[in-house]
């Protein structure tokens, strides 16, 4: 009933736990908290949370609009309703180091077992788009090591993204890997990967969880989960997937309310009722209720 039972350190180090054991983690992304806990019900790994999402929520690009504020609060209200372990796209930090290292406690504070920091400049542009720019390696360095140096929980787990193979290629992306690691990076994100061979590429050239990004309409070919699994990637998120259905559900109702002035065709393609109060544990709220107020007044 209401939020996790489980803690959020205690979430972390589970976390952790699973990330050591080498296999592969499904992080679907949610779009609100009732996603969150739908994610958890179907039996994944864990929670995504993509900064492309949070700003599509406010209507907005994904242009580095949202603010830490945002970012946080919502990211807090997604994962404290589940007991599965959240990631937070941070974007590049919403700022320079000092605004890395707070933004990696507001994160913290919120509840999250990890984000992710990337190389991108400042605004960032969506990570499958073209006419990226990538900031110099001294600034893409200090940003995770204001990241490592500023969490107070060691099992927060810091993921650097690096956006540069789209601009100056693999080769670029492993060298950059390599550099993100040795400044304490415990995951690398590889943006944009076009092939299960470049992935195997950076999969052999650090010595970190790597995680892949299978999102649609962009760069990268959607990979099976069996197939990221055999070239070593630790991590999946598919993070605006559950959104786009969403939506697209939506659209596809609204012009049948327009066409036919009811729903009733599309009856069977909704969430039943039963369900919904299933998943939000709508008996344990009635008992708590019941077990509160179980006095009478004598009159």
């Amino acid at each position: 009933m209401l939020y996790s039972e489980t803690t959020p350190a205690e979430k972390r180090r589970l976390f952790r736990e699973r990330l050591a054991t080498g296999e592969l983690l499904r992080f679907p992304g949610a779009f609100n908290p009732l996603s969150a806990r739908l994610i958890e019900q179907k039996g994944f790994d864990g929670v995504y949370i993509s900064g492309a999402v949070l700003s599509a929520d406010l209507g907005l690009p994904d242009i580095g609009l949202t603010t830490l504020t945002e970012v946080a609060g919502r990211a807090k209200q997604i994962a404290r309703m589940t007991e599965l372990p959240a990631i937070v796209d941070a974007d590049t930090g919403f700022g320079e180091p000092m605004n890395v290292a707070r933004t990696v406690q507001e994160i913290e504070d919120a509840g999250l077992a990890g984000l992710h920091i990337e190389d991108q400049v400042n605004p960032k542009r969506c990570g499958h788009l073209d006419g990226k720019q990538v900031v110099d390696t001294s600034t893409a360095l200090g940003r995770i090591r204001a990241a490592v140096d500023a969490r107070r929980d060691a099992n927060l787990l810091i993921m650097a993204r690096t956006d540069i193979a789209a601009v100056d290629g693999l080769d670029a992306a492993i060298d950059r890997a390599k550099q993100l690691v040795d400044a304490g990076a415990d995951a690398i994100f590889p943006e944009a990967m076009r092939s299960l061979e470049e992935f195997a590429a950076v999969r052999d050239a650090v010595d970190v969880p790597i995680l892949a990004n299978m999102t649609e309409f962009g760069k990268s070919e959607l990979f099976t989960s069996q197939q990221l699994a055999d070239v070593g990637v630790n991590i999946v998120i598919w993070p605006v997937s559950l959104l786009r259905i969403a939506m697209g559900a939506a659209g596809r109702a609204l012009d049948t309310l327009n066409d036919e002035g009811s729903l009733t065709r599309k009856l069977g393609e909704m969430q039943h009722r039963a369900d919904l109060y299933e998943l939000i544990d709508y008996e344990g709220y009635n008992r708590f209720d019941t077990s509160v107020f179980n006095f009478t007044i004598d009159r």
